[in-house]
């Protein structure tokens, strides 16, 4: 198995492992990240018993604590163990996730992906290993939810029950289960999906093609992961361990674009100033860490302007540097 290579980019940790020169996983960590595996005091808040559960809260963020422990009493502290971020979904954000910490555990951080066993770590300076591999073209998979592969393209789109991938193509239905679902394997990975996914393939009568498409799953997917077969209407669900936000979750929100904007403006050739046109809202998400710029700008040796255009989406901002 290939090596992590981790960039240490502007406001988050990227990292890919690439195969045959292609990215076949990839991960996205925002510096400010709340990371499963951080063990750190906390408030219970409030008892909610009919579900085993509680709401605990401490200075800049709260989680739902499950089991809740017995004798625990609301307003007392305890130590948690983050098992998974806030889900930014439309309209109710999903809080954090919490269990109570081991009886002899003490604050601590969670591992980064910097801490990847084997892993090439790179920094602005470095060759653009990631780029060479594919980056932008993940990027802009994660943002439209659209993957091509020969014969056909997946949507993928994020609900409040699960992910959801749907299968389309020229290819008779057969083929085109089997070449879908292989490539959904492949998006589930290099995206880092996971909880609850949902595989909607063409209708096959044939049970011998539902289970090779199944097995392509197994062939292709790393563990650990669990997984349903192919019913009879084509839909197959796997649940993986969601111990962040994939890669489509970040982009729902400017942040995520404001930092890939800025890892093109630290990418883009050219002298002299670079201007960075955007939606509002990512030059506001930039202006709000002056840090960010001013790492650019050390990278670059040039300064770097900022320009909010409310004509362009979200994900369309674009680098300008005014000598080529």
């Amino acid at each position: 198995m290939a090596d992590w290579i981790v960039e240490r980019g502007i406001g988050e940790v990227r990292a890919a492992r690439i195969e045959g020169g292609a990215i076949v996983e990839a991960r996205i960590e925002p510096d400010d990240a709340l990371r499963a595996g951080a063990i750190l005091t906390a408030r219970l808040v409030r008892r909610i018993p009919v579900r085993g559960e509680g709401i605990v809260a401490w200075d800049g963020g709260e989680a739902l604590l499950h089991p809740l422990p017995h004798g625990v009493t609301e307003g007392a502290t305890l130590l948690v163990e983050i098992t998974r971020p806030a889900a930014p979904e439309p309209g109710k954000p999903k809080r954090a996730r919490a269990r109570p910490a081991a009886p002899d555990a003490v604050p601590r951080d969670a591992p980064s992906l910097a801490d990847l066993p084997g892993a090439r770590i790179l920094g602005p300076f470095d060759p653009d290993l990631l780029g060479e591999a594919g980056w932008p073209l993940l990027i802009e998979e994660a943002i439209t939810g659209q993957v091509a592969f020969p014969g056909g393209a997946l949507s993928i789109a994020l609900t409040p029950a699960m992910t959801l991938i749907d299968i389309d193509g020229d290819l008779a239905p057969a083929a085109l289960a089997l070449a879908g679902v292989r490539a959904a394997a492949q998006a589930i990975a290099r995206l880092d999906l996971a909880g609850s996914i949902g595989i909607d393939l063409p209708t096959v009568g044939d049970k011998a093609v539902r289970i090779a498409a199944a097995e392509a799953v197994d062939a292709i997917l790393p563990q650990p992961f669990e997984r349903t077969a192919v019913n009879g209407f084509g839909f197959l669900q796997i649940v993986r361990r969601r111990t962040r936000l994939s890669l489509p979750e970040q982009f729902v929100h400017a942040p995520a674009h404001a930092r890939a904007l800025l890892r093109q403006a630290q990418r883009t050739g050219g002298s002299g100033e670079r201007t960075l046109a955007a939606h509002p809202a990512v030059v506001a998400a930039i202006a709000a860490r002056p840090d960010w710029t001013v790492a650019v700008e050390h990278t670059l040796g040039a300064p770097l302007a900022l320009r909010a255009e409310a004509s362009l989406a979200i994900s369309a901002g674009h680098v300008q540097a005014r000598f080529p």
